[in-house]
């Protein structure tokens, strides 16, 4: 095994530029650490990293910033990822819009994600919940869908941005269940379930933190979740799949990534603190208490995720011509 003193002889034979880059990589980190999040304070993007960051910071010794730098559906904070320095101090919370939906949406974005960043790992598995106003008639997904078969272009839903998770999701269920039904675009959240509520809408796949409240009140009933399994949160309530339409599945990864070129120790670095902040309790609570799940996987598993998400999406958004509002 080399001793201490030959790996100092070693480095010392180095050129002094790469003596002082294994110096700062060995070193990583020793100050703070810029997290940018696409999307404003409020969201479920910026909550799962307000309740991770702390203890992040905790395991690695310094400070995790968050930096919101929302507008363009999540671009700006990318692009600022992919343009920062590969040194492990700026680091992005991606999800699927940026990093999948909007490069295939728009091809004249001057970055392509997939090949500029490198992942580090996930943080947490967002999820929708595909629910009907009270008083319509469907106990579950599959009546649902039986009786848009029976009535085919009768049924709508709302939606809440071309590319937006709600979009998708109700884009896929067309394919997979082989239904024709009319989508309305919405410029938000709350104009859309306040059309739901009234039943000016049959359906909407919503957001957990905004429909949880909503089902518990009365006013909206929860049909399926478009998940792989159960969601904590809604237990008793069954899975898309479960419930007669086999092969749907729609579920979000938040994932942090760095710009490519990024030095393996502070990927690893890095990986380690999201590991371990997912092993905190009081984390793990924090996140559920948003309607979101604690999830870890490696870099590796992460950008697994992510290839198979652009094949999964990049031919309903091609079929469908979607371009960005």
């Amino acid at each position: 095994m080399p001793t201490r003193r030959a790996a100092l002889v070693a480095m010392a034979a180095l050129p002094a530029a790469s003596r002082h880059a294994l110096a700062q990589d060995a070193a990583f980190p020793n100050r703070a650490i810029r997290l940018l999040v696409g999307f404003a304070p409020g969201g479920a993007t910026d909550g799962a990293a307000r309740a991770v960051a702390p203890r992040m910071s905790e395991l690695l010794g310094q400070q995790v910033v968050i930096e919101n730098r929302g507008g363009a559906g999540g671009n700006i904070a990318t692009e600022a990822a992919v343009r920062a320095a590969a040194d492990g101090y700026t680091i992005l919370l991606g999800t699927i819009g940026p990093l999948i939906v909007n490069p295939v949406m728009d091809r004249n974005l001057p970055f392509e994600p997939l090949r500029d960043l490198v992942p580090i790992g996930t943080l947490v598995e967002a999820y929708g919940v595909l629910v009907v106003p009270a008083g319509r008639p469907w106990r579950t997904a599959g009546e649902l869908v039986e009786d848009a078969r029976r009535r085919p272009g009768q049924l709508n839903w709302g939606y809440s941005g071309v590319g937006t998770s709600g979009h998708l999701s109700g884009l896929l269920l067309d394919r997979v269940a082989q239904i024709e039904t009319l989508g309305v675009s919405y410029r938000g959240g709350a104009p859309l379930m306040t059309d739901l509520i009234a039943g000016r809408l049959d359906y909407a796949f919503s957001t957990a933190p905004t429909a949880l409240p909503n089902v518990e009140s009365g006013r909206l009933r929860a049909l399926a979740v478009p998940t792989p399994r159960r969601v904590r949160a809604l237990p008793d309530v069954p899975t898309i799949a479960e419930t007669g339409v086999p092969g749907y599945e729609v579920f979000s990864s938040y994932g942090l990534l760095a710009p490519r070129g990024t030095p393996p120790n502070a990927i690893a670095r890095l990986d380690a603190a999201i590991r371990g902040s997912l092993e905190t309790p009081e984390v793990v609570a924090a996140l559920a208490r948003q309607g979101l799940e604690a999830q870890y996987s490696t870099p590796e598993q992460y950008g697994d995720f992510l290839r198979a998400e652009l094949a999964k999406w990049e031919p309903i958004v091609r079929a469908n011509n979607l371009r960005p509002d």
